[in-house]
């Protein structure tokens, strides 16, 4: 059952404090709060309750912001929950009234609210929170905008930046013999667990080999140096124990045995098991080191080797992402655990740039790989200018022109890399440590969130600095004289404050 608070929440300076004081409105945390539409995808968020059965759940602020804080912290679950009960800002942020000393909600409901906010909601939170601050502001832009729509033709506006990369899970490095013995071992658990209901009815336990098995594993795990031939060899060994135990097990399952003795877990790892089989059976036969599907970890089965190709780290076990980036904000427009090639999404991300923003790029900045001939005449028809050089041979002679046009492409065109970079070394998107599928596209989803919320607060923050800073020099004035039309007209063009009413505004 979900129920909306009725009362709306009061501002940060009434926010009730065991002492005596009051929040500041220029903290970070109310900043990013007034940033966020929640109220907009509340309803959205409530149609996955029932309106009158089960207990009230948390409200949609406080699931959505406790993961922000989790990934903006890069804690853990637990930490998490820690932070937000120490610290009264993240209670504001979350949707509290006032300050308490028990933990509002407890750890275990963050993999719930991981699953209740799939990514396709994030994304439209995303969308929203940047098409805000990206529209036209002033009157004038608003007139041409009328004129546009009395039967004018748009103009291509705005330059779009496209890319993929991989976003890592964390998995073991996966080989083939690793694998295989893993999967002997869960199987060998299996069969222990069939057998205790059937004692009585069964004398003997079903032989397993599972000690010469193991030794048989280490004598090639523990070398340093390993040829083709051996590794080959314990591979066909390990291949023959396990289908030994498949084997026993269908036995157990004749004799009585019934899958209502294992877990759910097992379960799901018994089917995995036999796929894997499968698999390495047959890349064993045909010498083979590729197969279709092939399964790379038994915990995580949705798990894909992705061929990046890149130096260092040429295959990569994550969820493959199609990303674009609009003036340094970016967005996610096609996650998925198979490899696929980037260049087939180019229209299909074109075109959700324009349902965004009502008009198509003026230019589409990619690599080598987006650049198809399919792909430059969709653009071409459209008046979009792709960056790279033409199709065919290229030309003997260059004018400066180009050269500095291609330079200037390449040069616009790592802002995106810079921002895979961010959402890695600085967010969790190198190293996804969710379990399911559906958890981990949400986790990666609020990666790119919480990026685009960190340039709005580095942005909404400077301009604090520059009332004190020179508009042409940067540095400071001295005597301290502060630029006050210079920063009203920031803060009007960020939407921050409204002239009109000539008092602050909030921005959500």
């Amino acid at each position: 059952m979900y129920r909306k608070e009725e009362q709306p929440l009061p501002p940060p300076e009434k926010f009730e404090l065991p002492f005596e004081g009051k929040l500041s409105p220029n903290n970070r945390w109310v900043i990013m709060a007034e940033l966020i539409p929640w109220d907009d995808f509340e309803e959205e968020y409530a149609k996955l309750f029932s309106a009158e059965k089960g207990s009230p759940a948390k409200l949609f602020r406080m699931a959505l912001g406790t993961l922000i804080i989790k990934e903006k912290l890069g804690t853990s679950d637990r930490e998490t929950i820690e932070q937000i009960r120490e610290n009264p800002y993240l209670q504001y942020f979350i949707g509290l009234n006032c300050y308490q000393q028990e933990p509002p909600l407890e750890s275990s409901m963050l993999v719930h609210f991981r699953k209740r906010i799939d990514g396709e909601l994030i994304n439209k939170i995303n969308k929203k929170i940047v098409k805000r601050e990206i529209d036209k502001s002033d009157k004038e832009v608003k007139k041409k905008d009328c004129l546009q729509e009395k039967g004018e033709k748009i103009k291509n506006k705005g330059k779009l930046i496209l890319d993929a990369t991989c976003a890592p899970a964390d998995i073991k490095y996966p080989m083939d013999l690793g694998i295989l013995n893993q999967a002997r071992i869960e199987t060998e658990r299996i069969i222990d667990n069939l057998y205790k209901p059937l004692r009585v009815k069964l004398r003997k336990k079903p032989r397993t080999s599972r000690i010469i098995a193991r030794k048989e594993y280490l004598k090639v795990a523990k070398k340093r140096k390993v040829s083709y031939q051996e590794r080959r060899k314990a591979i066909g060994k390990q291949l023959k124990y396990l289908k030994k135990n498949l084997g026993n097990i269908e036995d157990l399952f004749q004799a009585g045995a019934s899958l209502e003795n294992l877990s759910k877990r097992q379960k799901n790892c018994l089917e995995t098991i036999k796929k894997v089989y499968e698999q390495q059976q047959s890349m064993w036969e045909n010498k083979t080191q590729s197969v279709p599907q092939r399964i790379v970890s038994l915990t995580q089965r949705h798990i894909r080797p992705i061929v990046r190709g890149k130096a260092g780290k040429p295959i990569e076990f994550g969820a493959k992402l199609s990303v674009s980036c609009v003036d340094n904000y970016v967005f996610l427009d096609k996650i998925s655990w198979e490899n696929f090639n980037e260049s087939c999404h180019l229209k299909e991300q074109v075109e959700k740039y324009k349902e965004t923003f009502g008009y198509y790029p003026e230019s589409v900045h990619v690599d080598k790989i987006y650049r198809t001939r399919k792909n430059r005449n969709w653009c071409k028809e459209r008046g979009i200018r792709i960056s790279g050089p033409k199709l065919g041979r290229p030309p003997k002679n260059v004018s400066e022109e180009e050269k500095k046009q291609a330079h200037s492409d390449e040069c616009f065109r790592n802002a995106i890399e810079g921002k895979f970079g961010q959402a890695k070394r600085r967010f969790s998107l190198n190293f996804v440590m969710t379990k399911l599928p559906e958890t981990s596209i949400t986790s990666i989803a609020i990666t790119f969130l919480v990026v685009n919320l960190s340039k709005l607060l580095r942005q909404f923050l400077s301009l604090f600095l520059s009332l004190f800073t020179n508009n042409r020099t940067g540095e400071l004035i001295k005597p301290p004289f502060i630029n006050f039309d210079y920063t009203l007209n920031n803060f009007y063009v960020l939407k921050l404050i409204d002239l009109s009413e000539n008092s602050w505004s909030k921005v959500a």
